[in-house]
């Protein structure tokens, strides 16, 4: 929730060209709205937010494009992912929302506009997540290597690419990557971040709180299985800190949410993708030194390398993915997996929104 990531990219064949990527802030006031939306927020904040990130992203694009100087009717589509604030898969009546009006996308950039990719999955009967794993593995799949793909985003999520192309790619969320280090360094450091890990790696993990952080009942359910910060959150973790009045420090605290990532992560790993030799990381977490050193000692029999060594900006991967299955859309081909998100069938992912052009 800290910026806006848009990329301009030439895809074909198997190859995702980046032209031009750049991350646009998004102003802190929205930022926070954003982050206090939770359940119980109420109808009019919600659909006030669309609008205002509808038109930041729009923003964004008009940016992008007049800064490679390119023009808007070069471009086949907008994909949109949108901002997560709602994400339920497992309820009675499964769910999940992103915000960032994409009609508003359309109109201010006059470009064709492929958002809610979510929704479709869980109409099927998936999880809506994770939607990445397609790309990965368009991306990254090879006959005779044994590779996994972990983005750590706000939540951590992997997919598994067997070498043996008989056998079907599979992926899940693992748990909390950056989002649960992220709030609690907002509010003990009034940071957005802790850079490099750099705090957490000062402190010393709390192995009694990380087995009561490990009890939440997501590490225990089967794959396909997705979550969110609805699951994963501040409150969350402040209820569990209660039990231990004063005797954790701030510092430790993070350090052992930091270690609550890297292992769930790595237990992750190590269950499902035993024979993947090569684990390709992307997102955010990447710049975090000391959750890539933790890495490398929770999976030190493999080699942690980033998406970079083959030439994808581990950085851009997630706007990239949704460039490809905004042309998936448009192409009419199924954007999910099944094996992945568990839905009854492969289906074609998003809705079109395209602005009227000269009367047409």
């Amino acid at each position: 929730m800290d910026a806006i990531d848009a990329a301009l990219v030439d895809i074909n064949q198997q190859k995702a060209s980046v032209l031009a990527y750049e991350q646009f802030p998004i102003p802190g006031e929205i930022r926070h709205r954003v982050r206090a939306v939770n359940s119980t927020s109420s109808i009019q904040a919600v659909t006030e937010l669309d609008v205002i990130l509808g038109e930041l992203f729009a923003d964004a694009v008009r940016q992008l494009l007049d800064a490679g100087e390119v023009s808007a009717a070069d471009i086949m589509a907008i994909g949109t992912h949108g901002q997560t604030v709602l994400h339920l898969p497992e309820d009675e009546h499964p769910r999940s929302l992103q915000i960032g009006d994409a009609n508003i996308i359309a109109c201010k950039t006059g470009i064709t506009t492929v958002a809610d990719f979510r929704r479709m999955d869980i109409a099927a009967g998936g999880q809506g997540a994770p939607l990445a794993s397609a790309c990965h593995a368009w991306l990254f799949r090879r006959q005779h290597k044994e590779r996994a793909v972990l983005n750590l985003g706000g939540m951590a999520n992997i997919t598994l690419l067997p070498g043996d192309m008989k056998q079907l790619v599979t992926g899940f969320d693992t748990g909390p990557g950056n989002a649960l280090m992220d709030a609690w360094t907002q509010k003990h450091l009034g940071k957005e971040y802790d850079e490099n890990g750099s705090w957490a790696a000062s402190g010393k993990p709390d192995e009694n709180l990380l087995q009561q952080l490990l009890q939440a009942p997501f590490f225990a359910a089967t794959p396909p299985k997705s979550t969110g910060r609805d699951d994963f959150n501040l409150d969350w973790l402040e209820k569990i800190l209660g039990k231990y009045g004063e005797a954790l420090t701030a510092v430790n605290v993070q350090a052992t949410l930091l270690e609550l990532s890297a292992y769930s992560i790595s237990q992750a790993i190590n269950n499902h993708a035993p024979d993947a030799r090569e684990i390709l990381v992307c997102g955010g977490g990447i710049h975090n030194m000391q959750m890539l050193q933790r890495l490398k000692q929770l999976l030190a029999d493999r080699d942690i390398i980033s998406t970079a060594k083959y030439g994808v900006d581990p950085d851009a991967l997630e706007a990239i993915i949704f460039a490809w299955l905004a042309k998936c859309r448009l192409e009419g081909v199924a954007g999910n997996l099944p094996s992945v998100t568990g839905a009854g069938e492969p289906v074609i992912l998003g809705a079109v929104y395209t602005k009227v052009k000269d009367g047409k």
